[in-house]
């Protein structure tokens, strides 16, 4: 049988629509994952439908309101765009292979997204989570939704998958150069602040590398911009619930930073590939209240990679690895 290889891009999900409902759905979903909430099914359902979901999605859905754009969700439109451009560039590169698009969580599936490569005959898959840094509530999450998917299918595709990629060069040059590029347009700040999506303590304290891979990323950034230790610092937000998350977290960090003095603020986000509600809303809007109510001046965030075009080639270079 000839081999035909397949990508398969994946993040995390999006509801279809900026509504109670819609965000109701997909909440629901993302947080019914044992990967994502890990506690005991008995106590936490019957908490996620009978008080969580009932209050948290209406907010939610106001939140995703202020984000949402003519083409919909900023996470999926700017996720099929990286499609888009990441099956171009390959092709540039002589490389003919189709590119699909999938969410853990949400539309399109895994499921949707196997369905449409098979239907072009790949046999071979590629699977590419969008995570630079790996997690066990991210990147594993996408591999057992890989094997829901699998489990209708007699003949298995060879699937290969990219694990992370926090400190590959590319990655952290891509992040470089679109730091200069915002310098270059809206002035340098005072301090850099990379603000990582938080995962709760006690998966670090059971090994999850996910906390390690985010500072070995900071690190790798701030040499690459060539920072002192004074002029940067790392911090996780998006925390929920009350236990402990990885800390310093974010929210704090930044009033601290106002109440020292700094009053000029760059943010980025580097362990979101493409701009959604963490990035838009949390860091561009609230945040920034944060800064600015504790005696901040001036607040810049860097945007996510999206479709820029180092991003892209960044992922053409993890491809072709495993092509090789």
């Amino acid at each position: 049988m000839t081999t035909k290889t397949g990508i398969l891009l994946v993040n995390l999900g999006t509801p279809a629509a900026p509504t109670p409902a819609a965000v109701r759905a997909f909440l629901g979903e993302f947080l019914r994952d044992p990967r994502v909430v890990e506690l005991p099914r008995l106590l936490w359902l019957p908490l996620l439908k009978g008080v969580i979901l009932p209050f948290r999605a209406p907010r939610v859905a106001k939140l995703y309101r202020q984000i949402w754009t003519e083409q919909g969700s900023p996470l999926l439109a700017i996720s099929r765009g990286q499609r888009m451009a990441l099956e171009q560039e390959l092709k540039r590169e002589g490389v003919d292979v189709p590119v699909e698009l999938a969410m853990t969580y949400g539309s399109p599936s895994l499921e949707e997204g196997w369905q449409a490569l098979k239907a072009q005959g790949v046999n071979r898959v590629i699977l590419l989570p969008l995570y630079p840094q790996y997690a066990a509530s991210t990147t594993a999450a996408v591999f057992d939704g890989w094997a829901r998917a699998m489990r209708a299918e007699r003949h298995l595709p060879v699937m290969r998958l990219i694990r992370d990629y926090h400190a590959h060069p590319e990655y952290i040059q891509a992040l470089a150069m679109s730091v200069r590029r915002h310098w270059e347009q809206h002035g340098q700040g005072e301090l850099l602040l990379m603000s990582f999506h938080g995962i709760p303590q006690r998966c670090e304290d059971e090994g999850d590398p996910y906390g390690h891979q985010c500072r070995r990323t900071a690190s790798l950034l701030a040499e690459a911009l060539g920072l002192s230790a004074s002029q940067w610092r790392a911090s996780f937000q998006s925390r929920f619930g009350k236990q402990e998350w990885l800390k310093p977290y974010t929210d704090a960090t930044i009033a601290e930073l106002a109440e020292q003095g700094v009053k000029r603020l760059d943010v980025i986000c580097p362990a979101f590939s493409a701009d959604c509600l963490e990035t838009l809303e949390e860091i561009q809007v609230e945040n920034r209240e944060v800064f600015m109510a504790a005696g901040g001046e001036q607040f810049e965030y860097v945007p996510a990679l999206n479709c820029d075009q180092a991003h892209i080639r960044m992922m053409v270079s993890l491809i072709c690895r495993e092509l090789a």
